[in-house]
């Protein structure tokens, strides 16, 4: 039998088909590039995670400062409600409505009020907190 002749098209392939050196240098730098990606990702990761990790550390600290912020604003309230009461009492025991009047105008005005009414502009106290500055007052 006669040896059949490879099409032309094959042909072609095998010339678009460079050397099999040429080919492993290929598949060698596509191997580079992988790692270097890989790298560029793992470094990333790591930025990403630091971020994280400084961004959580201070929502924890401006979560703990307005903590203690609620709880310094709700014992002063605590405090003026306990003395306030003890003026109603003293104004009771001495029968001195005027007193008992005014104190009891003192108490509701208090409960009115809210230690949430400074928090009401969130653009303020945002500022406040990002203000290293800022001074505090309870």
């Amino acid at each position: 039998m006669a040896a059949k002749q490879p099409s032309f098209d094959f042909v072609r392939g095998i010339e678009a088909f460079t050397s099999p050196a040429q080919c492993l240098n290929d598949v060698v730098q596509a191997w580079t590039e992988y790692l270097k990606v890989v790298e560029e990702e793992k470094t990333k990761r790591r930025e990403i995670e630091a971020w994280e990790k400084v961004t959580l550390a201070e929502i924890k600290a401006k979560r703990d400062f307005l903590i203690g912020y609620l709880e310094k604003s709700f014992d002063e309230r605590s405090k003026n409600f306990q003395s306030l009461f003890q003026c109603i009492d003293q104004a009771i025991a001495s029968g001195d409505n005027q007193q008992l009047g005014l104190t009891l105008h003192a108490v509701v005005e208090l409960a009115q009020s809210s230690p949430f009414k400074d928090l009401a502009d969130l653009s303020t106290v945002q500022a406040a907190l990002d203000d290293p500055d800022h001074v505090w007052e309870f």
